[in-house]
């Protein structure tokens, strides 16, 4: 055998960028020539995960890592050529061609250099892979790229990076599975057609640069009618009574007042008790809280619908507090008086604001009619799939579903641990199936009694079905790689977010095989009131935690319920506080990530690992924004489906996004034949596109008209909603001949300009407050006829506080290590910096610290010069009040804009806005 060759450790790069393209530029691996000689060659897709395999595999290894994808269809045809789906031969089988990535070139020649040492000198070539598609996918473009027949080609996978995974993975090697990849070239080629086709459609008919995307526009589609429902609701009207009492009427007496002191209580947010609060209140006093359920025989239900039964809005409103007093009359209310207030911005019943208002007597005679206590089990939930974990990371972590599968690949790939190298933590994270590895149930089985007693250890493994009916059972759950690295042994050598995210793996995994949790849950009847003839019964409910369970390893998960006093039955109570309470029925919630995800899930729309780009990609085509962690539909994303449902309504259809799901997972199952399938879809498709592009309305042609009450003022005419660059607006119905046009808000109501008491540092005149797609910020108010670049933008912070703009940065000669481009120079809050002066395009950033001698002291020194040159201006009010520091910071005592606006100054020369400026 040759002469080992030293290995090179490849360079640090990011593991497999999503849409298969490289992270670097023009790099190589660093393979010197001869360095596969006399060794086997194992490629995987990240240096990350090549580092932790070599350590296991040893000097006979040469594991390299190819970063990524090295092959891809083309972004563009070759000059000369016309194909409308660059890559796809549309008319001959849709036959892909594939070219290397740009800036892979070196990797490719490296690995082709080494692959034939290694060959040349006895040895094997292996691909290892991640074992989704996309790693089979890889595994088979470098196997062609290289020049190696599927059928003499070794692919080993394992589900977690351990010795013992990887010794049985290398012991029993496979060819690449063709099916596999024809199920990923499948899904990738369909991609591409609807993504080239569709999108070229919105730029004609929306607006240039518009994309679409056959599964994220079926996403996108989910959070606009989500939308549409909750702006059509109208809520129905419904009232609670309730009392709380107290063990005696001695102390309902005194616990009256004490009761309305404690309820006046507020944080420093001005928000009053929460119900935790209240219960351990109520619980240090011995006291119980009851909610009113039936009234003599008769159940309590006072309210009315907001629709009738044909669906219209109820055309009478009926005032409920008559009846409603009378209840609270019976119930121990004296003093009763009732108010009505109208609500403009209600909906049916909504309309109306009504209080019912009351002491309570605490003579008033109740006694327990009846304690029922019930024994409930909780079982242990099942270890985490893909989405199962963003959910959760996202509920518990507050983490979007592309940090935690960034977070959850660096704890499959490895993390360096002192003193042993590297380590997979956990097994592969993309999957949907529950099931687990017979050697890790066998030692979580062993690890729970000897942690937390034989009591927590069930007499069988707890064994779970996939939700997902097209799960692949052949992968494994998430789970701990090991569990000889429980979270406390190697927090320090993770970062935050790996500890975080690793924790909660392994407490729902060894969870998972632990007993149920046991609770005791109670209901109380109380039964009383001022009439014998017609009592009242109140019932309260709590519980108690009798046995853990498997909340042992997982925690006790929050709850509002409430202790219970020791009761008994026929014992006499005494209330000192009730209540009424108007209430309405609420609109189904807006998406949040996780229930976003737990939907795409349930309705079969994409796969575990597309969720992450499903949810970020219509972020940053901004057809959806992201407010207090909810998804909102805009003004473009609701545009761009009402488009994309006229003109392709069976592909935009939920239930044909899940058959096309479960055909590309035929594919790869029952040998289904890719090319069929994809000319099934583009005769059907191909005929609604052309229709399309005949037949649809362009976006801003099409106009509906709005409220009545909503007119021009310029000419008092009657107002229409269109559609502009920056969503939807009202304009004068009589445009051309009026250009009078108003920005409106989220329920299409006008959005005036509104002055705020800030002056403009640039021409000392007065700022309004407007809305645009990235939120309210703080323009020049200009007179007629100027033009908007004589005045400034000021951006309004996360506290509501006006910014100062930032100075404009020094662009340098320094090449950007992603892109190349020139770099920015920006002095920030830890020194100076620098990022791609092609952001937000190109995020990549320089290393300044790495900058020395004569380099760096010419940078400082021009920024120096820069800074001096352009000094942040100071904001002030009208009056001459600093509202900014000279860094540009809100100072600590600034009013927020809210508090800062005010009448039109006199004076100001405020022009109407235009149809031409608002859209």
């Amino acid at each position: 055998m040759a002469k080992k060759a030293s290995k090179k450790k490849p360079s640090s790069t990011t593991g497999k960028p999503t849409g298969g393209r490289s992270t670097s530029r023009g790099r190589g691996l660093g393979l010197k020539a001869g360095a596969g000689t006399g060794r086997h060659l194992v490629i995987v897709e990240s240096p990350s995960k090549a580092k932790t395999i070599n350590r296991y595999l040893g000097p006979d290894y040469l594991v390299v890592a190819s970063i990524g994808h090295v092959r891809d269809l083309p972004s563009k045809n070759p000059k000369g050529v016309k194909n409308p789906v660059p890559g796809v031969d549309l008319e001959n089988g849709f036959r892909p061609t594939y070219e290397v990535v740009a800036g892979k070139e070196k990797v490719v020649a490296e690995l082709k250099r080494a692959a034939k040492e290694s060959i040349a000198s006895g040895c094997e070539v292996w691909f290892a892979t991640d074992l989704d598609r996309e790693g089979e996918a890889i595994a088979w473009h470098l196997a062609q790229e290289l020049g190696i027949p599927n059928e003499h080609a070794k692919r080993v996978i394992f589900p977690a990076i351990t010795k013992a995974e990887i010794r049985k993975a290398f012991e029993h090697p496979h060819v690449i599975d063709e099916d596999k990849v024809n199920a990923q070239q499948a899904r990738r080629i369909l991609d591409r057609i609807v993504g080239y086709q569709v999108s070229p459609l919105l730029w004609k008919k929306v607006a240039p640069g518009l994309s679409a995307g056959r599964v994220q526009s079926v996403a996108l589609r989910l959070v606009v009618e989500r939308e549409r429902e909750i702006q059509a609701f109208v809520p129905d009207e419904y009232w609670v009574i309730d009392a709380h009492f107290a063990l005696s009427e001695a102390d309902a007496k005194t616990l009256g007042p004490k009761w309305q002191d404690f309820l006046a209580t507020t944080d420093d947010k001005g928000a009053g008790p929460t119900i935790k609060k209240r219960n351990a209140f109520l619980g240090r006093h011995h006291a119980l809280r009851a909610e009113l359920v039936e009234v003599g025989d008769e159940s309590f239900d006072i309210g009315q619908f907001g629709r009738s039964k044909d669906g219209k809005v109820a055309d009478e409103i009926a005032d409920l507090t008559p009846g409603v007093s009378k209840i609270a009359a019976l119930a121990g209310l004296t003093k009763i008086e009732t108010t009505s207030e109208p609500n403009d911005s209600g909906k049916g019943p909504a309309k109306w604001t009504r209080t019912v208002t009351g002491e309570i007597d605490p003579a008033t005679p109740y006694k327990v009619e009846s304690i029922v206590t019930k024994r409930t089990t909780v079982r242990p939930p099942a270890p985490f799939i893909t989405s199962t974990l963003q959910q959760a990371a996202s509920s518990r972590l507050g983490f979007n579903a592309r940090r935690t599968m960034r977070t959850a690949q660096s704890l499959y790939e490895g993390v360096e641990i002192p003193g042993e190298g590297p380590v997979g933590l956990i097994t592969y994270m993309r999957t949907d199936s529950t099931t687990i590895a017979g050697e890790a149930l066998r030692a979580v089985r062993t690890y729970i009694p000897e942690t937390y007693g034989d009591e927590y250890l069930p007499d069988k493994p707890n064994f779970y079905s996939s939700s997902n009916k097209a799960a692949q059972e052949a992968h494994e759950a998430i789970r701990p790689a090991s569990l000889a690295y429980p979270p406390e042994r190697v927090k320090r050598a993770l970062a935050p977010d790996q500890l975080r995210l690793y924790t909660i793996i392994w407490e729902r995994f060894v969870a998972c095989q632990m007993m149920p949790a046991l609770w005791d849950s109670t209901a109380v009847k109380i039964v009383g009131g001022t009439d014998a003839g017609r009592p009242c019964t109140f019932k309260a409910t709590g519980r108690v935690l009798v046995f853990d369970g498997f909340y042992r390893a997982s925690g006790v998960p929050p709850s509002d319920e409430a202790t219970l006093p020791t009761l008994k039955e026929q014992q006499a109570l005494s209330p000192f506080a009730a209540g009424t309470e108007q209430k309405f029925t609420s609109p189904p919630p807006r998406y949040s990530e996780a229930s976003l995800i737990k939907t795409l899930e349930s309705e079969g729309i994409g796969r575990p690992s597309t969720y992450a780009d499903i949810i970020q990609k219509i972020q940053d085509r901004k057809y959806v924004e992201q407010l207090q962690r909810r998804f909102y539909a805009t003004d473009l994303g609701e545009v761009v489906t009402d488009k994309l449902v006229e003109a392709f309504p069976i592909l935009m259809n939920i239930g044909y996004t899940r058959d096309m799901e479960r055909k590309l997972d035929q594919i790869e199952e029952d040998h289904l034949d890719w090319t069929e399938m994809l000319s099934g879809f583009y005769e059907r498709f191909s005929e609604s596109l052309a229709r399309a592009h005949e037949e649809l309305q362009h976006a801003k042609a099409e106009i509906q008209p709005a409220p009545k009450e909503y007119r021009c003022e310029k000419c008092d005419s009657d107002m229409v909603y269109r559609f502009g660059k920056n969503g939807r607006f009202l304009s004068c119905s009589t445009y051309p001949d009026c250009n009078y046009a108003c920005p409106i808000d989220r329920q299409g109501r006008p959005q005036r300009a509104e002055f705020v008491n800030v002056a403009c540092p640039k021409t000392g005149r007065p700022m309004v407050r407007k809305t645009g797609r990235f939120g309210p910020f703080l323009a020049t108010d200009l007179p007629a006829g100027v033009d908007s670049s004589e005045g400034l933008i000021l951006n309004i912070g996360k506290t509501g506080q006006v910014n100062a703009p930032s100075q404009p940065p020094v662009l340098t000669d320094l090449p950007c290590p992603t892109c190349e481009s020139p770099l920015n120079l920006r002095n920030g809050a830890r020194g100076p910096w620098l990022g791609c002066s092609r952001f937000p395009k190109c995020r990549g950033r320089g290393k300044w610290k790495e900058i020395k001698g004569k380099e760096l002291a010419t940078l400082e020194k021009t920024l120096a010069a820069h800074e001096k040159a352009n000094p942040i201006p100071i904001i002030r009010t009208l009056d001459g009040r600093a509202l900014t520091d000279a860094k540009g910071k809100p100072l600590p005592n600034a009013p927020k804009v809210d508090e800062l606006v005010m009448d039109d100054p006199k004076g100001s020369g405020a022009k109407p806005a235009t149809l031409e400026s608002v859209a």
